[in-house]
């Protein structure tokens, strides 16, 4: 039973301070709750640089147009990732959170594309979700996933290209990528585990969180709090990974499209996942601080979304706000 819980003053805050016996959501099938004892949140507009982060690290690789299925190379570059500090001295706009870019700009056959990784790579059960606005220009691929291998994956991905405002279209790509999804050649569309649905708001005008839960057997997408699509069975992942942000193009009509005709920027301004961890020394480390907890269960009730607006305008007063990992160094 849980004995107390935590409420968030606003849609869009993050969890102040730590509950030591973790964060906890209702269970899928209903009845009871599924507890976490762990957690990763960052306020992307609170960061000043992404290379000041603890938990994020820009990514820096180029995939052949070969190996990527596509007319053109993709390359990863940190140039392609801005917080508030990496803009020009000269720029006006309003930044509430780290922008991903895609750039028009073509060079040798290549692409320039955007990727924010995790440093965590144990992030094992848990419910992990992400506050972004979507680029409207044409021909990208943006992506929020988890990941451990190629067969094990859970991927939230909107090609715009298939946006059409005169019709209110606005699908999202809801993938398991499984070793049956391996065997078909990586396309999960023939495995029963790829759903499109379309969303009910324009994603490319506002903030909106997307969410997905990973339990035993059980993947659940969510926008907005509204559950999309569930995915169950032994395909499910099983292991411990770590959480993706991505921007890319590569010129492939049956999936990115593009190459865009302009720049294309999304935006993401915060992350926060609850999940347990799959390393043997960090479960062990939070039921000793759990089991020392001056409150008998001090467990977090996760406040669920329904809006997500551009910036974490109530984090507490913490000079760390902008990036909440709980601290943990390892006894070796």
């Amino acid at each position: 039973m849980i004995a107390s819980l935590c409420a968030l003053a606003t849609a869009v805050r993050l969890v102040s301070g730590t509950y030591d016996c973790g964060y906890s959501i209702q269970s899928p099938e209903g009845e009871g709750v599924i507890t976490f004892m762990d957690r990763l949140e960052t306020d992307f507009g609170q960061l000043q640089n992404i290379s000041q982060s603890h938990d994020w690290v820009a990514q820096k690789f180029t995939v052949s147009a070969e190996d990527g299925r596509g007319n053109y190379s993709k390359a990863f570059e940190p140039t392609n990732v801005a917080t508030q500090a990496t803009h020009p001295q000269d720029y006006s706009g309003q930044v509430h959170g780290v922008e991903l870019r895609v750039s028009s700009t073509i060079s040798n056959n290549t692409i320039p594309a955007s990727e924010i990784d995790t440093r965590r790579l144990d992030l094992h059960w848990g419910s992990f979700r992400a506050g972004m606005k979507l680029t409207d220009v044409k021909g990208t691929c943006a992506a929020f996933f988890w990941y451990f291998n190629n067969t094990q994956e859970i991927d939230i991905e909107f090609l715009s290209h298939e946006f059409y405002h005169d019709r209110s279209i606005y699908p999202a790509n809801l993938v398991v990528q499984s070793k049956a999804s391996m065997e078909a050649g990586y396309d999960a569309s023939k495995t029963g585990n790829f759903k499109r649905v379309n969303l009910d708001f324009d994603p490319t005008e506002s903030f909106h969180e997307y969410r997905f839960d990973y339990v035993p057997g059980h993947v659940l997408f969510y926008a907005d709090n509204k559950l999309l699509a569930q995915m169950k069975g032994s395909d499910m992942p099983s292991s411990g990974g770590h959480l993706i942000l991505q921007h890319w193009s590569n010129g492939n009509p049956l999936w990115s499209g593009g190459p865009p005709t302009k720049d294309a920027t999304v935006t993401v301004s915060y992350v926060k996942a609850y999940f347990n961890s799959s390393d043997d020394e960090r479960q062990s480390y939070l039921r000793q601080q759990c089991g020392r907890s001056s409150e008998r269960a001090s467990v977090c009730s996760i406040q669920n979304v329904a809006n997500a607006t551009s910036y974490g305008g109530n984090m507490p007063d913490d000079s760390n706000a902008d990036d909440e990992s709980d601290a943990w160094v390892a006894e070796v």
